[in-house]
């Protein structure tokens, strides 16, 4: 089993897509009461089903804004749906 494996850009912009179009999908389907408008990382996470260091990049390339009060990362769920919005293709 060959471990070493060369990831490409277009590998990287396939999984982004395929990502935020999942998230999408967990987003229109949620039923219940609408979301909160300030949800903490463990909320995101938990909503949208990804790990930290996925929720991490997503902040680290600007892709979804955060407010960082002390040492606790909010999120606008707001900002959630436009990220979505906008990276549809």
């Amino acid at each position: 089993m060959n471990r070493n494996q060369i990831v490409s850009t277009e590998d990287l912009k396939e999984f982004k897509n395929e990502l935020l179009s999942d998230i999408e999908k967990l987003l229109q389907n949620k039923t219940g009461p609408s979301l909160k408008k300030w949800l903490k990382s463990s909320e995101v996470k938990e909503l949208l089903k990804i790990s930290p260091g996925t929720l991490q990049n997503l902040r680290v390339n600007g892709t979804l804004p955060y407010t960082k009060i002390g040492g606790t990362i909010y999120y606008d769920s707001d900002d959630i749906q436009t990220m979505l919005k906008e990276n549809r293709f």
